[in-house]
């Protein structure tokens, strides 16, 4: 049975949040360094493989500094999804989710915005992949190490003809909002839903994008792993503001009992088929 962290049941015995770290085997084995440079403590390379532009990105996480710095299962989850729409246009997918990726106008590229970039790995794959324009958002502290990985991926960015800028961004912060704008495509986000003390302020970011839009339809792509029942509170918030659907599921990770979960956020009563359930 799929797992919806909007569900009521708390019934579920609480989910290893450490377990549910556990990244897939694109990720390949990180070596594990001290960088004199910058003086950051167990800094960690990662490779990830993008399959249909037939690339690495290279990414460096820095687990010292704290959980921005480090890569999780739903950012994954979102490349994965992505190279694969790209590698394998061919195969039928979900039309709800394929269309996303599409500018509405073929004239330029996408414009993508994505909230709590962490180690920019969605965002840099994204512009990669698509070809597109994104904007990687993240804590002003976590801003250097987005700049350090976009740069060490400028070359396949190049190639490409993506673009990534870095961003700060803290959550609610209108000031950090209107300097962003709202002339994007789409947004994308992944385990963002974490401390609980930031639902809030989460909820009131993707408003101010999502509501505010003057009537331009904007979509929020948000990968989630579930790693505590306190979780469904943030879902809850959701619901009375937008329609949120579930467009992607994957299976249990290794050890755990649920997988990575993908929604697409959307205003209320924006849904071309009228439903706004969540499944």
């Amino acid at each position: 049975m799929n797992f919806r962290p909007d569900d009521d049941d708390d019934s579920d015995d609480e989910i290893d949040p450490f377990k549910s770290a556990m990244l897939p085997p694109q990720l390949q084995e990180a070596a594990v360094t001290v960088d004199q440079e910058n003086q950051l403590q167990n800094v960690e390379e990662s490779k990830y493989y993008l399959a249909s532009i037939a690339s690495n990105l290279v990414i460096r996480q820095v687990p010292s500094e704290g959980i921005s710095f480090q890569l999780w299962p739903a950012a994954t989850t979102l490349v994965t999804l992505l190279d694969n729409l790209i590698r394998h246009p061919e195969i039928p997918t979900d039309g709800a989710l394929s269309k996303l990726f599409e500018t509405k106008d073929g004239n330029r590229p996408l414009r993508i915005l994505e909230l709590g970039s962490g180690t920019g790995l969605v965002g840099i794959a994204a512009a990669a992949v698509l070809g597109a324009n994104v904007t990687v958002t993240d804590l002003p502290r976590v801003i250097p190490n987005l700049r350090f990985n976009i740069e060490a991926n400028s070359e396949i960015l190049k190639i490409n003809g993506g673009e990534v800028i870095p961003a700060a961004l803290s959550w609610g912060e209108t000031g950090h909002m209107e300097a962003l704008g709202r002339d994007y495509d789409l947004m994308l986000g992944s385990d963002l839903v974490y401390h609980d003390h930031l639902y809030a302020p989460l909820i009131e970011t993707v408003k101010w994008f999502l509501l505010g839009n003057g009537g331009k339809e904007l979509v929020f792509v948000m990968a989630h792993l579930k790693r505590w029942k306190k979780e469904s509170a943030f879902f809850k918030m959701a619901k009375k503001l937008f329609d949120v659907q579930v467009i992607h599921t994957d299976p249990p990770l290794p050890g755990t009992r649920v997988g990575v979960v993908v929604y697409k956020f959307v205003g209320r009563g924006t849904f071309p088929n009228g439903n706004s359930e969540l499944r």
